[in-house]
């Protein structure tokens, strides 16, 4: 066993150790060959376990396929069935749905003609009522020939323009500041005076319907029929403007400026289009032409400056409510200022009253902290008497001077 077999290197390998490492090598070949013995083993139980698993498996398949086709057969056989019943339905429900829409064909057909006959007695009833209206539009058009046959008289037409006037002098002015038909010095009658404020003499309004030269200038249908129709109307207008302006304009009687007045829109709006002329001898003559709007306006002009002099009236009534009312801002100033004389005495007590509850506060705090240290008087005393020879220190000495101090306050 120790014979030595060679040496490697500096060491020399003996028998022995050459037979322990052959039995280690053939320990661990043998070891190499049981575990892959037990490998293989296992391998193959593995093999074994997984086929007879999917063996299994397609088994379960295959009786879950079998399960499935024998309920696919029953679902097949339910669904034919299921069809045929609702076939039936379907049928037995369109045979309803047809004998409603039948019904409702021949309800709907009934409420139809129902509301055709209503839509017929309607129509009858809008037929009377168109009736009505086509005599009310004849009566009407008779009622405007009657205008036409007024207007057609100067002697009615003036009086329509007179009452237009009238009513517009009237809505836009008091009782009081007009007059109708009023008698001059020369004896002429205007149309109107209106009233004007401090002692000025009165406006005079006089109305004029020149609707013959008007007509006649609408229905002109060739030059020399509008210069005939134009002639007319302007002679028509001078002469008007020369009577008011002869007859009205007196000087201080009446203002040296009158109102014509034209009661149609479409007369005022034609002369001042097409007949600048006569708006300038107009001018010329102090006559002012004016429509029924333009009327209105100067109207409610002159009832301002009336409303103007009535306040200028009763202005010194004004600047006596306003001594008034500053003698009574001045005793209203006079007693505020007292009522703050006395709010700042008040204040000035509050703050006395302030000074002394503080003071008394300080001293109460002074007399707590004068009881508190009382005991250790006390006992400081006791020992003073204990110790008669013994000097008082700095903080008893303070302290007896605060107390002879607050004794004395």
């Amino acid at each position: 066993m120790d014979q030595i077999l060679l040496v490697v290197g500096s060491r020399a390998v003996t028998l022995g150790e050459v037979l322990v490492i052959g039995a280690g090598a053939v320990f661990v070949l043998l070891l190499l060959l049981v575990v892959l013995v037990w490998r293989a083993s296992t391998a193959r139980a593995v093999a074994e376990a997984a086929s007879a698993e999917r063996t299994h498996e397609m088994e379960a398949r295959l009786a879950s396929l079998m399960q499935t086709h024998a309920e696919m057969t029953g679902r097949m056989q339910t669904m034919a069935e299921v069809f045929g019943s609702r076939q039936a339905d379907l049928t037995r429900a369109l045979s309803d749905r047809l004998d409603g829409l039948t019904t409702k064909i021949g309800a709907g057909m009934s409420d139809t003609t129902r509301k055709t006959q209503e839509s017929l007695a309607k129509v009858h009833e809008r037929l009377a009522v168109i009736d009505q209206a086509q005599s009310n539009i004849q009566e009407l058009s008779g009622q405007v020939v009657q205008l036409s046959q007024v207007l057609s008289n100067k002697q009615t037409r003036g009086a329509f323009g007179q009452g237009r006037m009238e009513v517009i002098i009237k809505d836009g002015l008091p009782q009081g500041a007009y007059q109708f038909q009023a008698t001059l010095s020369n004896n002429s009658r205007p149309d109107a005076l209106i009233t004007m404020p401090n002692g000025a003499p009165p406006l005079v309004i006089d109305a004029k319907f020149p609707l013959e030269g008007w007509s006649a200038v609408r229905e002109a249908h060739n030059a020399e029929a509008d210069k005939a129709a134009r002639q007319r109307f302007t002679q028509d207008i001078q002469n008007h403007i020369k009577a008011i302006a002869e007859k009205y304009l007196i000087p201080g009687e009446t203002q040296d400026m009158a109102f014509m007045f034209m009661p149609s829109e479409s007369v005022f709006a034609e002369i001042h289009e097409n007949f600048e002329a006569l708006v300038n001898k107009a001018q010329r003559a102090r006559i002012v032409i004016v429509s029924p709007s333009l009327l209105m306006l100067s109207i409610q002009v002159i009832q301002a400056v009336l409303k103007d002099v009535r306040m200028r009236e009763q202005a010194h009534l004004i600047q006596k409510e306003v001594a008034f009312l500053a003698a009574d801002m001045a005793r209203l100033d006079e007693r505020v200022r007292k009522l703050q004389t006395h709010f700042g005495q008040a204040n000035q007590d509050i703050e006395q009253i302030l000074t002394t509850t503080s003071k008394v506060m300080k001293r109460s705090g002074k007399i707590e902290a004068l009881d508190f240290d009382e005991a250790a008087l006390q006992e400081k005393s006791a020992e003073r008497e204990e110790q008669p020879e013994a000097p008082r220190d700095a903080p008893e000495a303070a302290l007896f001077r605060q107390r002879d101090l607050i004794a004395g306050e």
